[in-house]
C-alpha cells in the first residue's frame, strides 16, 4: 500500500449495555471501517453485553480519516438490526506517536482526550506508554440507538517503511 504510515489494531474488548433487538436479547458483533477498509468481528449469541476480545487490524495511509464502529445484531431470515454507532479520530494518537517516546515509565500518560460534542467518547481517554508500546483505551457510547457502549484499545504497529511518520 503507497503511503502507509502504520498499522493501527484496534482490540474490540467488549459491549456493555447493548440495545435488545430479539426477543430478550441479541446477536451481536462489530464492523469497523476507515476509509474503503471494512473489518469484523464474531457474533457473540444471547448477550447484550458480549465480551469479544478480538484484534483487527487497519492499515493507515491518513491519519485524517475517522473511525467508524458500527454494532450490529446477527439475524438468521432477515436483515441484520443495527444496533448503534459510534465514530472516533486518532489524531492525538499519532500526535503523541511523533513525539518518539521510547524509555518512558510504563503506564506514562501522554494525553488525555476529554468526551465532547465531536467523539463519542463515553468517558476521558488516556493515550498511555505501556510495555514499550503507546495505547490508547476508549469507552465509546454508541449512537442512534437507546443505549450501548464498547470498549475498545488502540495500539500502534510501526511497519519498516513508516519510520518517517
Amino acid at each position: 500500500m503507497e503511503n502507509l504510515m502504520g498499522l493501527l489494531r484496534i482490540h474490540i474488548q467488549r459491549g456493555v449495555n447493548l440495545a435488545v433487538r430479539d426477543m430478550r436479547s441479541s446477536d451481536p458483533y462489530v464492523v469497523v471501517k476507515m476509509g474503503k477498509q471494512k473489518l469484523k468481528t464474531r457474533v457473540v449469541k444471547r448477550n447484550v453485553n458480549p465480551e469479544w476480545d478480538e484484534r483487527l487490524t487497519l492499515s493507515v495511509a491518513d491519519a485524517n480519516l475517522p473511525i467508524m464502529v458500527c454494532v450490529y445484531d446477527k439475524d438468521t431470515f432477515s436483515f441484520d438490526d443495527k444496533m448503534g454507532d459510534a465514530e472516533f479520530e486518532i489524531g492525538s494518537f499519532i500526535k503523541a506517536l511523533k513525539m518518539r517516546l521510547e524509555g518512558l515509565a510504563d503506564g506514562t500518560i501522554i494525553a488525555r482526550v476529554r468526551p465532547s460534542r465531536g467523539n463519542c467518547l463515553a468517558e476521558e481517554s488516556c493515550i498511555i506508554w505501556s510495555k514499550g508500546k503507546l495505547v490508547q483505551n476508549m469507552v465509546l457510547r454508541l449512537r442512534n440507538v437507546e443505549c450501548g457502549e464498547i470498549e475498545l484499545q488502540l495500539q500502534w504497529i510501526d511497519v519498516p517503511s513508516s519510520r518517517g511518520l
